[in-house]
């Protein structure tokens, strides 16, 4: 008897990408590996979209426009390129309005793709409407999403196979135009058993012809068992990496697959010695970027506190950016209870940002002393309904810090038209009003324009310059060295009536204060000057005042960022700005000087 093929798709280049490198990979290096998988035999690809949207211009200093043309060149005319859009967001982290949604089809139609894979991480099918019209209206294949995780012990109330079986009988019931069925598993952690039975009843549901697609992610260890548990329950198609991106947090290897599925009724009709030199030629392409260890790595942890695989390095990476890598296992600890609290929204982007955002916060400035404004939306409803209701008291602090009410209605509803702001960022900047720049402008908002104008650059870790270069980081010292002794500047502050002589290095570090300076007959009072100091870790993101400016109270005078959240450092008083002891783009702990203000 011949055995049946199970039909796969190579998420090398998407996903992989996403759950290694932490999304940050330039096209001209990857390309050499996509043709080797074209001669090879593969003709369904994971092309773009996701977060390999945004850190095109954030991290590679490139378009994702242009690398989805490459990605076509290269493959020809025939091959399948499917992308990953995240509901009413696509492909942001903040939700667009319709006519974005729109624009994001008939964008991503114009620029090769012929499949968009969508997907809302709290379930909520009106997420799912009208972004999914968009895409089959476009002509486009909507592979339409049922995002899926297994809960942490002693959690319910939520993603049950009855709940997915619901889901998919609603979306049945709709009248969303769709061309195929996804279940995600982001995280990696649906038991194999709940695998088989969910797949088992959306087998029975759907029509005999139906596309079932599974994907999920070897964080956990259980990728191949999910997968082989999913092919005896009907699946149709299922997602697969190769080496160096696959297993870990990426997908299982082509390779692993095709060897665990010996002896069965099923095969992957490859030839294994033809991906074996795929998987040379791409190990060789990539070789110098550095791969995170934790990427390599079965995490037994991570059903205790899901975190996509996609997400796991992107956010590591930015650790690593900001010098907070040491904070990871803390932070993630901290997963479970903002999941629970949270009404079980699926662990994936960008809910599983926010999630993480807020297990940030609670790590570094003490649980829910401070709501991350995005995590606040969505408990509240402006980013649609949890699968469950959040818990009251998170509510309510909510509701309190954003100072907004609960919300019931439809998100889009709220959202004003996209194009009429983002065309007059562009023309405030003297850039071109075409769809492609609107849309950038839209969805990556100040990072957009700053690639358009040719500010953005290449932020890509790879072995050769991270050996070379010494990463400037600036941190708070308690004994200046004779190089930073070289850039003291001094300044008389009074404490108590006395006056001291301040030094602050030029750069960075803390004030060193010498010995009370003898009162002077004719001199003038003493000012007293104030260091402002970073509260948490981060980059500096852009700095609103220079040195000589007047300031009131409460005014912003920079901008942070630290795990894609902005935040506002604002003046503690009125007063003149003295000196400024960092510029846009350095990277600062929690203490360091940030500016002098006297007052």
């Amino acid at each position: 008897m011949s055995k049946k093929r199970i039909e796969f798709m190579d998420t090398s280049f998407r996903d992989g990408f996403q759950s290694v490198f932490g999304a940050r990979a330039a096209t001209r290096d990857f390309l050499p590996a996509l043709e080797a998988a074209v001669d090879a035999g593969t003709t369904y690809f994971e092309a773009g979209g996701g977060a390999r949207f945004q850190s095109l211009f954030f991290y590679c200093n490139e378009s994702a426009f242009d690398m989805m043309d490459s990605f076509r060149k290269t493959t020809g005319p025939d091959a399948n390129l499917q992308t990953l859009a995240r509901g009413i967001n696509v492909v942001a982290l903040n939700q667009q309005p319709r006519d974005m949604i729109d624009l994001h089809a008939r964008m991503f139609k114009k620029h090769g793709i012929t499949t968009i894979r969508n997907f809302d991480a709290l379930n909520d099918l009106r997420n799912l409407s009208y972004s999914g019209e968009r895409i089959a209206e476009a002509g486009l294949h909507h592979q339409i999403v049922i995002t899926i995780m297994d809960l942490p012990p002693g959690c319910e109330g939520a993603h049950t196979q009855e709940d997915y079986s619901k889901m998919l009988k609603d979306i049945l019931d709709s009248d969303i135009p769709f061309h195929s069925v996804c279940f995600k598993d982001s995280s990696g952690t649906v038991h194999p058993r709940k695998v088989y039975e969910t797949i088992q009843a959306a087998r029975k549901m759907v029509p005999e012809d139906m596309i079932l697609h599974l994907h999920t992610h070897d964080t956990a260890g259980i990728g191949i068992s999910q997968y082989l548990a999913a092919i005896e329950a009907g699946i149709t198609r299922i997602d697969l990496a190769m080496s160096p991106v696959s297993g870990g947090t990426a997908q299982p290897d082509i390779l692993s697959m095709w060897h665990a599925m010996k002896g069965t009724d099923y095969t992957l009709d490859i030839d294994p010695l033809k991906y074996i030199k795929v998987e040379e030629v791409f190990e060789e392409a990539m070789g110098d970027y550095f791969i995170p260890p934790e990427s390599r790595m079965v995490s037994p942890l991570i059903p205790f506190s899901p975190m996509p695989g996609g997400a796991l390095t992107a956010n590591t990476m930015m650790m690593r950016d900001t010098g907070t890598l040491h904070l990871y296992p803390k932070v993630i600890k901290e997963m479970e209870e903002v999941i629970r609290v949270g009404g079980f929204g699926t662990s994936v982007t960008p809910v599983s940002q926010f999630y993480f955002q807020q297990a940030y916060l609670n790590a570094t400035q003490g649980r829910w002393e401070k709501i991350n404004p995005q995590y606040g939306n969505m408990v509240l409803g402006y980013f649609g309904r949890t699968p469950a209701k959040p818990d009251p008291e998170i509510v309510k602090l909510a509701s309190e810090q954003l100072d907004k009410p609960v919300f019931n209605e439809d998100p889009l509803d709220i959202l004003e038209d996209g194009r009429p702001a983002a065309e007059k960022k562009l023309q405030e900047n003297g850039l071109a009003v075409n769809d492609e720049n609107v849309f950038i402008a839209s969805s990556c908002e100040s990072k957009g324009i700053d690639f358009l104008l040719g500010n953005a650059k290449e932020n890509i870790r790879r072995k050769s310059t991270e050996a070379a270069k010494a990463e400037k980081i600036v941190a708070p010292t308690t004994v200046a060295s004779a190089d930073s002794v070289m850039g003291l500047r001094e300044y008389t502050i009074t404490v108590e009536g006395k006056a001291y002589q301040v030094q602050v290095a030029e750069g960075g570090g803390n004030p060193i204060v010498s010995t009370p300076v003898p009162a002077q007959k004719a001199s003038a009072p003493a000012v007293a000057v104030k260091v402002v100091e970073a509260p948490t870790p981060g980059n500096i993101l852009r700095l609103e005042v220079k040195a000589g400016d007047q300031v009131i109270a409460n005014q912003t005078l920079l901008v942070m960022e630290a795990m894609k959240m902005e935040s506002e450092v604002k003046a503690p008083a009125a007063g003149t700005v003295v000196d400024l002891h960092v510029s846009d783009g350095d990277t600062v702990q929690a203490g360091t000087p940030l500016l002098s203000l006297s007052s």
